[in-house]
């Protein structure tokens, strides 16, 4: 019996690698793949991207979108990459709508295409490109309570054939990514990974606990060595600022040779 799910925080992992068949990312393809099999399939999907930042927050709101493809360096066939799927003009305009009505200003972009923290996980999950999306930005003061206001926001869009999914990674310190990581590293990804983990999960945290630990994250160990930048991590601020709950199910997976997480409300 398959699963309607409400929102999911996806680490997403290394540009258009996860496509390219690399060896780091095998589990986090098989993750995604067996939440393709388990998830019912919605009628449209709101991607918050880490790879999209605005001031004011953006919304992509055309019929048909392209594809931007934000990275360089890699093989040419990760400039084909194609993912057909149509964009969902009636839906952007509901979640400029809902930032006029919660305070927050959310402009429409009608030339932006789709960018790699949206297709490169949804070519995983909805393979047939069947599926409107959305794409928002994130606010780039890239403030924490910001981001679990628009969450919020969010949230007053979504129903039963709507899903959110955060795309970031719970993981992004860059100059750790291919090389071993030393034990103090290791530590420190560890920490950050249990206490991330722990907020997102445990039953013994109160909703208003919950959320200071979100706002004042990076006094948490480890945090500043798992995120010198926290763009990566901000996805997962507004999925929790839309549900307003402990996830549902916690997975933990290597990606790239770090441990990483993705979370799930059902």
């Amino acid at each position: 019996m398959s699963t309607k799910a409400k929102a999911l925080f996806i680490s997403h992992g290394g540009g258009p690698l996860p496509l390219l068949g690399e060896p780091g990312h095998a589990e986090m393809v098989k993750t995604l793949q067996q939440l393709s099999h388990q998830l019912e399939k919605p009628k449209a999907i709101i991607v918050v991207s880490a790879h999209w930042e605005a001031e004011p927050i953006e919304v992509i709101s055309q019929e048909q979108p392209s594809l931007y493809y934000d990275y360089y360096g890699f093989p040419p066939e990760s400039y084909e990459i194609q993912y057909p799927c149509k964009g969902n003009p009636e839906l952007a305009q509901k979640v400029i709508k809902a930032g006029e009505a919660q305070g927050i200003a959310i402009k429409a972009n009608l030339e932006r295409g789709f960018d790699h923290g949206l297709f490169v996980p949804m070519k995983i999950l909805f393979p047939e490109a069947d599926v409107s999306c959305i794409q928002v930005s994130l606010n780039s003061n890239l403030d924490a309570q910001t981001h679990l206001k628009l969450g919020k926001i969010l949230k007053s869009v979504l129903d039963d054939d709507v899903l959110l999914i955060g795309s970031g990674f719970s993981f992004h310190n860059m100059r750790s990514f291919f090389k071993p990581q030393s034990h103090e590293e290791i530590e420190l990804n560890m920490a950050f990974e249990n206490w991330l983990t722990e907020t997102m999960t445990s039953p013994h945290l109160s909703e208003e606990e919950r959320r200071t630990r979100f706002i004042e994250w990076d006094a948490t160990k480890g945090a500043r060595y798992c995120h010198p930048r926290e763009e990566h991590l901000l996805p997962l601020h507004v999925c929790y600022g839309a549900m307003q709950q402990s996830a549902s199910r916690a997975m933990r997976l290597p990606i790239l040779g770090v441990s990483s997480s993705m979370y799930l409300w059902s």
